[in-house]
């Protein structure tokens, strides 16, 4: 069973207009969507994205005129909403980046050391190469730079060069081999080492900061003026991403000295600079949040209204 992260807080945050519209992209179980859907009146609307095909099933079981699953990646938002006709009409897009639980306790999709299963963490399973692929095609040094940039590990060369050893010999296939693999090339630690390495190789097979700055890029351009944008991270790589986004859009212009001249260029430059948000306070899980579940010790929700978009 999923349990939603930080849901109450998250759609609070959105402070949904009921005859609004607004996107899920990141649709996982549909908690957020049905969320959602009970604050709308019969007039609002819901669109939800997800790339992960098991979601489709998921959003099939929605029978509501009021909502519409899109099988994509939020990537790829703007195109839809393009083909929807609603561009700056959008009151409210919540983006949650976790792995759902669901995900994470299927030994099939690969993504937890937890329980034995094929290396394979895509998150969508017909698109691309597998875990397992990936570490057998790639060259240490590659394998050595994903786990240091997106695990921030400390001991990447080792583990990667054990990986390549053992490649080499017999292919590491399941997450079993590798989760021992990790824990023979590091030291003891409290937390334990595999998760870095597994949240890596992740994020680097799924592409998943990328994706991330691609749905930033045009957010401002699909919201409506008064629109709300919540996310909800779960390590430092997100965030910053997130947090650098917001900051960038919610400066200021400087004051400038009176007979001071300035081209037309320059103007124009400065006026596509506007302060285009209003960032909220940020939210973290509450303890009994974290007793409950501990995967969301790690989560931060940031959100932000949108008061210039042009």
């Amino acid at each position: 069973m999923h349990i939603p992260v930080l849901l109450k807080q998250s759609i609070k945050s959105l402070k949904i207009i009921e005859n609004g519209v607004y996107i899920d992209a990141t649709f996982g179980s549909g908690a957020h969507t049905k969320a959602i859907l009970n604050k709308l009146n019969f007039h609002g609307k819901l669109y939800a994205l997800d790339k992960d095909p098991n979601s489709i099933n998921i959003a099939k079981k929605i029978q509501d005129h009021r909502f519409t699953f899109i099988s994509d990646s939020f990537s790829n938002i703007k195109k839809y909403c393009k083909k929807l006709n609603i561009i700056k009409k959008v009151n409210g897009i919540l983006l949650d980046l976790g792995i759902s639980s669901i995900q994470l306790d299927d030994p099939n999709r690969g993504f937890s050391f937890k329980k034995d299963g094929p290396l394979d963490m895509r998150i969508n399973q017909k698109n691309g190469l597998s875990a397992a692929q990936l570490l057998m095609q790639s060259k240490k040094e590659k394998i050595q730079k994903i786990l240091k940039k997106y695990g921030e590990e400390r001991f990447s060369k080792k583990i990667a060069y054990n990986i390549d050893k053992q490649n080499k010999i017999k292919p590491i296939l399941k997450t079993s081999e590798l989760y021992n693999l990790i824990l023979k090339s590091t030291p003891y630690q409290k937390k334990n080492p595999a998760r870095r390495s597994f949240q890596a190789i992740r994020i680097y097979l799924n592409n998943e900061l990328k994706e991330l700055k691609n749905v930033l890029s045009c957010i401002t351009k699909i919201l409506s003026i008064g629109g709300i944008l919540s996310v909800i991270s779960f390590h430092s790589l997100e965030d910053k991403i997130i947090k650098k986004f917001l900051f960038q859009n919610s400066q200021k212009i400087p004051n400038i000295p009176k007979n001071i001249p300035l081209t037309y260029q320059e103007l124009k430059k400065m006026n596509k600079n506007k302060r285009k948000f209003k960032i909220f306070k940020k939210i973290f899980p509450t303890k009994k949040e974290i007793l409950k579940n501990s995967r969301c010790r790690s989560a931060i929700l940031r959100s932000a209204k949108l008061i210039h978009n042009s």
